[in-house]
């Protein structure tokens, strides 16, 4: 009875471990909000000259996967792994199945041609590996997704798919 007990709890304890050591980005989130993709890497040499560069390029889509619910971006955060973040402070309503591209550099807001600029003509995300954060205005996470450009991006060509 007592080896029985003892091999059981051992399995317990090698349950809750490989539970513990899921990554975080593994996790899915309950959220209509989702990042459909990265261009993580802009095409041709980064240049993050206002007038000149290609920082606009670089593009997170985020689609709202809901059937039926409406989003509104204002208050939504995102941020990378070295705590670079945008806010969207604007209302930018998403209808279901509707996407918007998160652009650096600058440029016009546009609900007509999905996007919104970051104002911002640094580049956001690493061109070799990064984690992408998005969380809802209460502060919770919305979804969250690691990369490596060896792992994720099996074409080279600097943009994953993650929600299709």
């Amino acid at each position: 009875m007592r080896i029985r007990l003892v091999a059981t709890a051992a399995a317990a304890a090698g349950a809750l471990a490989a539970l513990t050591a899921v990554p975080a980005h593994a996790a899915e989130y309950n959220s209509a909000l989702k990042i459909r993709g990265i261009q993580y890497d802009a095409p041709g040499s980064d240049s993050n000259r206002c007038s000149t560069g290609n920082t606009d390029e670089e593009y997170l889509t985020i689609k709202n996967y809901s059937r039926s619910t409406t989003v509104n971006l204002k208050g939504y955060v995102v941020k990378d792994a070295a705590g670079n973040k945008f806010t969207f402070t604007a209302s930018h309503t998403l209808q279901p199945g509707d996407y918007v591209k998160l652009r650096g550099g600058n440029g016009t807001d546009s609900d007509a041609k999905n996007v919104v600029y970051r104002d911002n003509c640094n580049f956001m995300w690493n061109n070799d590996k990064d984690t992408i954060y998005v969380y809802k205005p209460s502060g919770s996470r919305a979804d969250v997704h690691s990369y490596t450009k060896s792992g994720s991006d099996k074409d080279g060509n600097g943009y994953i798919t993650y929600h299709g």
